[in-house]
């Protein structure tokens, strides 16, 4: 009798684990993608400027990514805890696989969109002032 009620209580706390981990990935991812999306000017072919004056929104965005990541991989640890025996170990394979494999593509594409807009802010005005200063090819 006494065993019932704390199973029921350790049941209870994965899927609410779960809900909140799935909650906090969505909200963190959700902001950083749109933060990046209002910062970043439509017209790529723009002048460099426009990325740089948004350059603490773009930063702020992209240091959002490792909180989503870690909330989305809790995520998966509570889902396969919640699952327990009954996962199917394709399924399981698949699922974590997949999981890892989003996580990593995220990361990477966050620190190369990172990597761009660093070298884009510290040396835009060098290099638009070096392209103006440049001497045209003579042409033969």
């Amino acid at each position: 009798m006494i065993q019932e009620p704390v199973l029921i209580r350790q049941r209870m706390r994965t899927p609410r684990a779960a809900a909140i981990a799935g909650i906090i990935f969505s909200l963190l991812f959700i902001s950083s993608l749109l933060l990046m999306w209002i910062s970043i000017p439509a017209n790529p072919l723009g002048p460099a400027t426009a990325v740089v004056n948004h350059m603490k929104t773009v930063s702020f965005s992209l240091n959002l990514m490792p909180f989503a990541g870690i909330a989305f991989l809790w995520f998966i640890a509570v889902v396969r805890d919640r699952l327990g025996e009954l996962e199917d170990r394709f399924f399981a394979t698949a699922f974590l696989g997949s999981g890892l494999l989003f996580i990593a593509m995220i990361f990477h594409a966050a620190a190369a969109a990172g990597g761009i807009i660093t070298v884009l802010a510290s040396g835009s005005e060098n290099l638009i002032q070096k392209w103006r200063l440049r001497p045209r090819a003579r042409r033969n």
